[in-house]
């Protein structure tokens, strides 16, 4: 992202998984990706304008109609989120985010050999 991080609410970060998924939409293609209840399609094209504010999403032109895109990977959110999120409630530490976890038992010894494997693979690509 080129600009400051700004947060997305629930609504739009779910707005932007069918974006990223479809990776350009219509609206009504848009409802119809959304789980039911389906919401107006009204409400889901004032969130798209919020995210086209935020500059997030862009789109084109087809007539009167506009189709939608993401500006920003879903990667790159992922990683802003994640660091907003590590610091928010751990202290911008990965470690106490992980003990956290371990403590509360909500990650196994499989998935923590797991991340140190991707850590050590990830180190010596480097």
């Amino acid at each position: 992202m080129k600009t400051p991080f700004k947060p997305l609410t629930k609504a739009e970060e779910e707005i932007m998984q069918v974006l990223w998924k479809l990776d350009k939409a219509f609206v009504k293609e848009i409802v119809d990706e959304l789980p039911e209840p389906k919401p107006h399609y009204n409400t889901i094209s004032t969130i798209i304008k919020i995210l086209c504010d935020k500059g997030v999403v862009s789109f084109e032109s087809f007539g009167k109609s506009n189709r939608y895109y993401p500006l920003v990977k879903k990667e790159d959110y992922t990683r802003r989120s994640m660091k907003q999120f590590v610091k928010g409630y751990f202290e911008g530490s990965y470690s106490n985010m992980f003990s956290f976890f371990a403590k509360e038992k909500d990650i196994s010894i499989e998935d923590l050999e797991s991340i140190l494997k991707e850590l050590k693979n990830n180190s010596t690509k480097k």
